[in-house]
This record gives structure tokens, sequence and C-alpha cells, in this order.
């Protein structure tokens, strides 16, 4: 089976947006240049990518794979993937049932005092939504 981890290519925009959308996670700013996609004989089945706010905070976005390819480490390789090609702090923002998820990756639950002023947007935000969220953060340990 031939599988790979790489950068997106601009024909595959619209296959991201459409595991975006059918993931029903945030639909926007969707730039295919960001994202890593894994590939499994030939088909894409999941995409993520990091994203970079005006504020400099750096967010892990994005992250979906197609349900018949899931629970076979597609995901947890994607992220590890993302995480791999950063050098700093990465925030998240995930659904609360997702957070042991992430935390294996060494990302913990921020503290509003943590949060840099897009995250403290989307916090303020996301009480007016039906969906509730959380946002996460990994420091990466300056050696």
């Amino acid at each position: 089976m031939s599988y790979s981890i790489r950068p997106a290519r601009v024909n595959e925009q619209w296959t991201i947006r459409r595991i975006v959308w059918q993931a029903r996670i945030n639909p926007f700013d969707l730039e295919w240049r960001r994202f890593l996609v894994v590939e499994i004989e030939g088909n894409i089945v999941g995409v993520g990518q990091v994203k970079a706010h005006r504020d400099g905070s750096r967010e892990l976005a994005s992250i979906a794979v197609i349900p018949s390819c899931q629970g076979q480490g597609n995901g947890s390789n994607l992220v590890r993937a993302l995480m791999a090609r950063e050098l700093d702090t990465l925030f998240l923002t995930c659904r609360a049932p997702l957070e042991t998820y992430y935390a294996r990756f060494g990302f913990r639950r921020a503290t509003v005092q943590e949060l840099p002023p897009y995250f403290r947007c989307i916090m303020l935000v996301q009480m007016f939504l039906p969906i509730k969220t959380i946002v996460m953060k990994r420091a990466i340990e300056q050696k």
C-alpha cells in the first residue's frame, strides 16, 4: 500500500475544502499552500495545516481524516508531521471531547492569561455558538 504525507498541490484545494466541510470543522482560511495531506493509494484521505495569525500566534488547524480512514493512525501521523515543521508554540481550537486526543501530542488547555489576542477573540465569539470549544497550547521547550 502506497502511503505518504506531503505538501498539498494547487489542484487539490477543492479536495481539501470538501474534507474539511464534511468534518464540520472551521471552513474558513483554507489556503492550500499551508496544508499537508495524507495520501493512500493516490487518494487524499486526510488534511491539516498550521495557520499564522496577525498577532504572531500559530495554530494547528483543519485536521480532518475521511471516516473510512479514521482510527488507523492517519490523523496522528498528520499531527506529528505538522508539529515537526514548527519551532515555536502552537495553539489549537477543538471541541472539548478532543482534549485527551491532543494531550497525547503535548497540548494542554490554555489559561485565559496565556491566550494571544486572536484566541481571546475566538473564546469570546464561541460563547454565543452552540458548539463549545477549548483552546489548547503546546510550548516548545527551549534548549
